[in-house]
């Protein structure tokens, strides 16, 4: 590179990151993705290495110096094994070398890069040379010299420690842990007693720096310290997406640092005496020191006294309340006393010295974050998860254990948070209000709401009794200030009130919807174990839920008697939804043991079984039992009856809120699927009246276009409890009169004329058909019930398919709600789709199929495509083609047609259905295929499928729509998705595999392919060399799949092997032609010339063994 090339890569470094114009040699200006594009050609050879070092040397922009710097990165990563020891300490000694020289000068992004460069180096060559496991004591030269170079040594040791501790893609994970694991061993201990001295030295002000030098030093030494606290010392890979953090297993030798007083106290120090970030930094240190393995510490003498120091710490910081003024503080001190009782037990806890004191001021600090939740809110399931895990031990800890009254002073505690939470969140209400949109409401922040929710059950059962009353004297004031609102507004709308009204209805609707998730979270934590079991806790229960039942009756009164203007806040439907869901789970699923149903089943084994159950019932079903009497609401039936009368006035009354609708069905559904409370449900009159009348008119939310993805569920539901044993009976309506309804609609559409058809009236009653169809279709699990549908929709209904497919093509709501519906109807799940031997019913049904995908095929090819721009040509071309790709492979392999008797009739139905569907895949650029996901799925899934089982007329294709389909499987085969892939590799192995027992064969299919391979002769040896390339040089996620087709290919066209054994070979040094002749050798030895199972197994086991030995000293 001369001074000329150097200006012109300096040129192109200010269009890609700053947008500054330049011109070509031929004057064209150049954009940002041209430049982008030039500047990646130096990643793109290894010989581009001198010229990344002479950017660095001579020029003086920074971005030319981070393009030459993130190349060098790329292509040593790429090109390890092309480089001898020697040279790898070059360019690592040549990049620290610039670091230490020119280092304090560059920006900071530029610094950054170099210093990944350095680790990658250092993590590659770990075990080649002792050179580069001595980088720490390399750095401590950095850390000697100015301050400005002592910023740049912690950055290096923060790098090194994330780069030897996160995987790098490439390589596989068992030579990461080698690596990781060496350098704990031989490093990381150096490396965090450096980050502590620099953190001593700050603190007593040996090093004479700036403030801003100060922070910058203090903020990278106390990340050091949480890097190396924090590294995967046992290879566990932790969830990094997880806040909480695991039991630290530090190794022992860290003992004297980790249990040393001096240690705690200097993070504690930091903390108090520094601003964040390095404050929360400090603070996140104290966290990962307080969760180190129990076995670190020598005796329970030396444990004790490092919690003793620990809990003194907190203490002092509560009690000054230092630092919590800060948000970033205030989250990680949660986090810290969230953590306290993860990592020690309360028997520890409670002997510590200053425990009380302690559990006073984490109480006072509880309360303070809670009243002001308008802060906090992200913080405060932190602090419940504290309190809950403290109350969740308290049964195995003796009283007398540690301080006096431990455990009465817990009670106390308990109850003072509990009452403020609820206290809080009830006023949160008004003072959102009032805010007038400024502050966010903790009602509709779902995350959060959930995390305190789980928390709350644990906490509120420990201290049952008084904590009931608290909610129970919040909520009947409330319910009788509601009810007289109620009357005052009759049966008009809330809106319609005058404004103060409004206000104070908003306020109290805001407030039970409180109460109600809090008391349904509480009823959901009901323990059925024995060990769990709290005495008279179910009647608390009842009192409770009799309160929660008596609002959702009120609030359903109001609803019909205005016939839906009487609506409440939707908030308060959903907490309502909530409650109902929790108790669901908790009393909703003994109904068949308790009730007298199980009379009715006579002299069998099971009904004697019942009979014992009745004459003596067991300790739940008494619970069970006091339950309901406590409830006073009627039986378990009666209250069953409520809830679902609750939610079928929730479809009937509120058609336009998608969540009520949404959460209302995803009820009933977890109802209907559940053993004892489906059978409850058909006893229920509501469901009766659901299962006769699903229609428009009885639930206007079906007419929702919007809804359109309900009405499934809807019908699934629905289906399923019909199906049930006895179903038909206890509904009272049978299969075929509950389908009556739909089949109308579908007679009327099918009299309707082509043109009529496509009228605009129609569009609703096609998509809701197709809808409910889908639904009904996914609950039939059996040969019986699908055989019902099938019965009920051929031969009469099944063309009004074609017809909708052939005049609604261009429209996708119509043609995927269709063909969605198809989909399912062809998959045969569970063996469903399996008729009698006699029975032409699997050809009849894959001729339907044929005639709805050939008419829609044949519309969407004759239509152009769309070239409007910002079109979503996803939503209105591919989207319908991958659906019908994907109704294809269901009926394809559906295994219930014998596809031979096709040909054998001269029956068109699979010839045009094949020949309209590979025309719709081709059609579709290669490009749009592997950018839509689903799309590339349904396309190789269809391809696999040709392979396998249609040969023939994958064979009788023209040599260039063959070699289209192959290019397309090549370019799959090397996709990063590993389902692909493996779709790729199977197609070419049934290829292959055909090809290797076939040939030589007087057959048209291996005439034709053999056509095919003339034209083109390097189709194996490609597919040879690509899978070969994959498995050697490719990410390890695809080497499974591309295994797999190896052998066939191998014995399919052993010249191809031979030639790209060759070609491996030439392109080695002498001395790696020897290892990988004899890793090849391996490789073939006892490796018969067969393709049966143990045979492929025992090569599929080789070629792993090969793989692993010939990467270890490959060069690309």
């Amino acid at each position: 590179m001369d001074a000329a090339q150097l200006k012109q890569v300096e040129s192109l470094c200010e269009t890609l990151y700053t947008g500054a114009s330049s011109t070509s040699e031929d004057g064209k200006p150049i954009t940002r993705a041209d430049a982008q594009a030039r500047l990646l050609s130096l990643q793109s050879s290894a010989d581009y290495i001198p010229q990344c070092q002479y950017i660095l040397d001579q020029s003086n922009s920074q971005y030319a110096r981070l393009v030459a710097s993130n190349s060098l990165t790329e292509l040593i990563t790429i090109h390890w094994n092309n480089f001898t020891v020697p040279q790898r300490i070059d360019i690592r000694n040549y990049v620290l070398g610039y670091l230490a020289n020119q280092g304090p000068s560059l920006q900071d992004f530029v610094t950054v890069s170099l210093i990944k460069l350095v680790c990658r180096i250092t993590k590659l060559g770990w075990f080649d040379d002792p050179a580069h496991r001595d980088l720490a004591d390399d750095v401590t030269k950095f850390l000697q010299a100015t301050v400005d170079h002592c910023i740049l040594g912690l950055k290096i040791l923060n790098q090194l420690v994330d780069e030897l501790n996160i995987p790098t893609s490439g390589r596989t994970l068992t030579q990461h842990r080698k690596t990781s694991v060496s350098f704990r061993d031989v490093c990381l201990f150096k490396v965090l007693q450096l980050g502590l001295t620099t953190l001593k030295q700050l603190q007593t002000r040996a090093i004479s720096a700036n403030p801003q030098q100060e922070s910058i030093l203090g903020e990278q030494s106390l990340s050091l310290v949480v890097r190396c606290l924090n590294f995967d010392f046992i290879g566990t890979n932790p969830d990094e997406s997880s806040e909480d953090v695991g039991t630290i297993q530090a190794p022992t030798s860290w003992r004297t640092v980790l249990q040393d007083p001096a240690t705690t106290e200097l993070l504690f120090d930091f903390y108090a005496k520094t601003d964040p970030p390095r404050s929360s930094k400090a603070m996140e240190a104290v966290i990962l020191l307080s969760s180190i393995r129990r076995s670190l510490f020598p005796t329970d003498k030396d444990r004790a006294a490092f919690l003793g120091r620990l809990i003194s710490g907190i203490r002092e910081l509560l009690s000054n309340q230092t630092g919590l003024q800060h948000q970033d503080n205030y989250h990680q001190f949660c986090r810290l006393l969230g953590r306290l009782k993860a990592n020690y037990q309360l028997s520890e806890l409670v002997k510590a010295e200053g425990y009380l004191d302690w559990l006073d001021l984490a109480a006072s600090f509880t309360v303070q974050s809670i009243r002001n939740w308008q802060y906090s809110t992200n913080s405060i399931h932190y602090l419940l998860a504290l309190w809950g895990r403290l109350v969740a031990a308290v049964p195995y800890v003796r009283p007398e254990t540690g301080a006096r009254g431990h455990v009465q002073q817990l009670e106390k505690q308990v109850l003072l948070v509990v009452e403020t939470y609820i206290e809080s969140m009830l006023g949160s209400v008004e003072t959102v209000l009032r805010s007038d949109g400024a502050l966010d409401d903790p009602l509709l922040d779902e995350g959060s709401l959930k995390e305190q929710l789980d928390r709350l059950p644990v906490i509120c059962r420990f201290q049952y009794g008084p904590i009931a009353n608290i909610l129970i004297q919040k909520f009947d004031p409330l319910l009788n200030t509601y009810r007289e609102l109620m009357s005052h507004l009759g049966n008009s709308a809330t809106d319609t009130a005058p404004q103060d009204v409004q206000n104070r209805v908003a306020i109290v609707e805001g407030q039970l919807t409180w109460l109600t998730y809090i008391v349904g979270t509480i009823v959901g934590g009901h323990s059925w174990s024995a060990a769990h079991m709290g005495d008279g806790e179910e009647t608390i229960d009842a009192s409770l839920s009799r309160r929660t039942l008596q609002l959702a009756q009120g609030i359903d009164f109001r609803l019909t008697s205005s016939n839906g203007a009487g609506r409440a806040d939707p908030q308060l439907e959903c907490a309502m939804l909530y409650y109902f869901q929790n108790f669901r789970r908790v009393y909703m699923f003994m109904w068949d043991q308790v009730s007298g149903s199980s009379g009715s089943l006579g002299g069998s084994v099971v009904g004697m079984m019942a009979a014992k159950l009745d004459s003596a019932p067991s300790t739940k079903q008494k619970v069970y039992q006091r339950m309901f009497e406590h409830l006073g609401m009627g039986d378990h039936t009666a209250v069953a009856n409520l809830i679902v009368t609750k939610m079928g006035n929730n479809l009937k009354y509120w058609p336009d809120e998608n969540d009520i609708i949404g959460k209302t069905l995803e009820l009933l559904h977890d109802m209907a699927g559940g053993y004892s409370s489906s059978k409850l449900l058909l006893t229920l009159e509501t469901v009766r009246f659901l299962a006769m009348h699903h229609t428009e008119d009885h639930f206007p939310f079906l007419s929702v276009l919007a809804n359109a993805r309900h009405r499934t569920t809807f019908h699934a539901t629905l289906t399923r409890l019909l199906l049930s044993p006895a179903g038909e009976d206890k509904l009272g309506v049978t299969f075929e009169q509950f389908l009556e309804p739909i089949v109308n609609t579908m007679k009327q559409l099918e009299s309707l004329s082509a043109s009529d058809l496509r009228s605009e009236n129609c569009r609703r009653p096609l998509v809701g058909v197709f809808r409910d169809l889908r639904g009904i279709t996914a609950s039939l699990h059996n040969r019986r019930t699908y055989g019902l549908l099938f019965d009920i929709l051929h031969p009469n209904h099944l063309s009004l398919l074609n017809k909708v497919a052939d005049v609604w093509h261009d429209q996708p709501e119509v043609v995927i709600s269709l063909l969605r519906f198809l989909h399912e109807f062809c998959h045969n799940k569970a063996n469903r789709v399996n008729f009698d031997q006699s029975s032409p019913n699997g050809i009849l049904l894959f001729r339907a199929t044929s005639d709805v995908i050939t008419a829609y095929g044949r519309r969407v090819l004759a239509t152009p495509v769309p070239s409007t721009t910002g079109l979503d040509i996803y939503k209105v071309r591919y989207k319908g083609m991958g659906l019908a790709l994907n109704v294809m492979n269901s009926a394809l392999s559906g295994n219930y047609v014998c596809f031979g008797v096709f040909q054998l009739y001269n029956d068109p139905a699979l010839d045009s259905a094949l020949d309209v569907t590979l025309q719709m895949a081709l059609s579709v650029p290669l490009d749009d295929i592997v950018a839509y996901p689903k799309l590339s799925k349904a396309f190789y899934g269809f391809v696999e499928n040709l392979f396998r089982s249609h040969k023939r007329t994958v064979m009788a294709l023209d040599t260039s729509v063959f070699m289209q389909l192959m290019t397309a499987v090549h370019e799959g085969l090397q996709s990063s998705d590993a389902t692909l892939s493996s779709l790729c590799a199977n197609t070419i192995d049934h290829l292959a595999t055909f090809y290797f027992s076939e040939n030589g064969k007087d057959k048209t299919e291996v005439h034709n392919f053999n056509k095919h391979l003339s034209s083109q002769p390097n189709l194996f040896s490609g597919l040879t060399q690509t899978l070969f390339n994959l498995l050697l040089f490719g990410p390890p996620q695809n080497h499974w799949a591309v295994m797999r087709p190896m052998l066939s290919l191998m014995l399919a066209s052993e010249t191809s092997f031979s030639s790209y054994k060759d070609h491996l070979l030439s392109s080695q040094t002498p001395e790696n032609q020897a290892k990988l002749n004899e890793a090849l050798t391996n490789l073939l030895a006892d490796v018969n010339r067969s393709l049966d199972s143990a045979n492929r197994d025992r090569f599929t086991q080789k070629l792993t063994a090969f793989r692993v030995t010939a990467r270890s000293f490959l060069t690309l």
